[in-house]
Formats: structure tokens, sequence, C-alpha cells
């Protein structure tokens, strides 16, 4: 029997259960990991929470583990059993001691990466990948504004800035979480509790402003991203952990410069292997020569069956960095 985390109805961390299964065969091109970490991300509270409805109920929760494969589908040859891998976006489960997942999806994680620094790391730095390479390319000396600079996704982008050679101004919500930031390789922070934004980024700028902003706030951020963009700058929105922007009067990018602003996320850059691929090895080599460091505190490790808690601290804002479920 296997463990997996269930809910039968939207709501708040109290409608996760914990129930026993029997796990399925894989699919054809499917694979079976018994996983070893979980990782938590803030898009699962907004699965959990409605924001993002599963199709059926009652759902599984989750998309991102690392652990062993233990059994393979007929059509699949590059993975087998014994195999160390790492996998997200495959489907709601991965909170879960046992999961099927499309072999497409799965990456075989090098022997120098732990499968705590795997699943900690593997969605938040392929986010960070298609952010900073792709959505945007930044270049060497290229001053950029990252909101949440101290949260998962922050720090890796952090740390990815420095490696290159970019200058990265991380909004963020503490003294505390701005040491945290600078010490992952942020060139400058900005308290949003006691500094205005686009002033501080004015200033820091000597008046010229940033090409590009990545703001996974959402609505609590919009406008003071927009004011942060020079003419014709990007905006990228890419999650609202303060709510959903609604309402956008498309006027307003005029005003502000001729903006131009795109809503991507990760499956719109990670659709097939070659491409998952191309992500992975250029994140993996990055953790694996030290140059991105994950480090998950013992305080963010949570008992699978207590995913209802790690929802709870989550959602608290009292996190920083990466959150595990441990099976």
């Amino acid at each position: 029997m296997a463990t997996r985390i269930e809910f039968s109805q939207h709501g708040g961390p109290e409608v996760l259960n914990a129930v026993e299964f029997t796990p399925a065969s894989p699919a054809d091109n499917d694979v079976q990991i018994e996983n070893k970490a979980i990782g938590i991300n803030y898009i699962d509270t907004y699965v959990r929470s409605g924001l993002y409805p599963p199709a059926t109920m009652p759902s599984g929760l989750g998309t991102e583990a690392s652990g062993v494969v233990i059994k393979v589908g007929r059509g699949v040859t590059h993975l087998k059993p014994g195999d160390r891998v790492v996998y997200a976006q495959a489907g709601l489960g991965a909170y879960s001691t046992v999961h099927n997942v499309s072999a497409d999806k799965v990456a075989r994680l090098p022997d120098a990466i732990s499968f705590e620094q795997a699943a900690a790391s593997f969605l938040k730095g392929l986010t960070v990948f298609y952010l900073l390479r792709k959505t945007y390319e930044i270049k060497p000396n290229e001053v950029f504004l990252f909101h949440a600079a101290a949260g998962g996704v922050g720090l890796i982008a952090c740390q990815w800035a420095k490696a290159l050679g970019a200058r990265l101004i991380g909004t963020v919500g503490s003294a505390q979480k701005a040491e945290k930031a600078k010490r992952a390789g942020a060139w400058q922070t900005i308290n949003y509790q006691d500094e205005n934004i686009a002033e501080r980024v004015s200033e820091l700028t000597d008046g010229k402003k940033v090409a590009v902003v990545y703001d996974s706030v959402g609505k609590s951020t919009w406008e003071a991203s927009l004011d942060c963009l020079q003419r014709r700058g990007l905006m990228v929105s890419f999650g609202n952990s303060s709510g959903p922007v609604t309402g956008v009067n498309l006027g307003i990018l005029n005003q502000k410069g001729s903006l131009y602003v795109t809503r991507p996320s990760l499956f719109g850059y990670v659709t097939n292997r070659a491409e998952l691929e191309e992500a992975s090895n250029e994140l993996f080599s990055l953790i694996a020569s030290g140059v991105i460091k994950v480090e998950v505190p013992e305080s963010q490790k949570f008992p699978l069956r207590e995913a209802a808690r790690a929802h709870q601290t989550l959602e608290s804002r009292a996190t920083s960095g990466s959150s595990l479920l441990i099976p």
C-alpha cells in the first residue's frame, strides 16, 4: 500500500487528507517512481483553494518530486528501474509515496545532486531558466527587478543572475529576507514594507529604470512594477501570491511608455523531452558545480502526512526558500 494526500473540496489547508491506496501499474509511456522528497510550491495552494481547480475530485496535489524508478511502462526506453530521477509539471499527485508519471516529464538526476536538493529546486530552477534565459535573455551587467527575491524561486534567481554577471534588484518583506537575498547574489534589495519600489528602482538606476521586471506577487505590485520599467520595457507577470491581476486597462501600458506584458508559465517553454533536457542540464550543472546552492532548513521539511501544516506555514509567509514533504 502507498499513501497520498487528497482533497475532496476546495478550501484552506484543513481540506487535505492522507489516504492509503494501491498504485496501478504504469501505462506504456509512464514510469512508477518511489518518491524520496516532494517539492511544495505556491501553485499547490492555488489548486487546493480553487483558483486553479483540478478536473475531477477527489484530487491529488503536487507536481514535483524526486525519487527512484521502480517500474517502467512497455514503451519507455530511456529510463530503467533503479534510476535516480526528478520530475515536475507531471500532473497532480506528487504528494504521494509512489507516483506514476509520464516518462517524458522525468529527468535523470546526477549523483552529485541529492534527492532533497532536486525536489527543492527542480520546478523553481526550471522556472528561473525560462524567465532569465528564454522569456527575456538577461545579459551580463544588466540591471533588472525581481520580486519576492527571498522566496524559493527568488533565491535561485539571485544566484543565477550573479552567475550571468547581471545585477538583480530584489524586493523583500523584511531586513532578514534582504540579507538572505544579498547572500544569494542580489545586487541590491528593496524592502517593500517601508520603501517605495518605483522610487528606489529609479534611484538605483540613476533614473534609467529597468528593461524587464519579473513579478510573481501579482495584484499588490502590478502598478509599481509598471512604474519601474523603461519605455517599451517588458513586464513578466508569472504568479499571483497576493491575488491575480484582473480588470487591466490596456491603455495604462501606453501611458507608462508603450510597455509590453507577458504572462508566461513553464508549460509554454518546456513542452517536450528535448526542451526538458536543455533546461535541466543547465540547472543541474549550476547546482553540481556549487554556483547555485539549494539548502532547505530543517524547519521547512514536513512529513508527508503533515501536508496541511506545511501549507499553513507556507501561506503565513513564514518560510524563506524551498519547503519539502518527506515520505
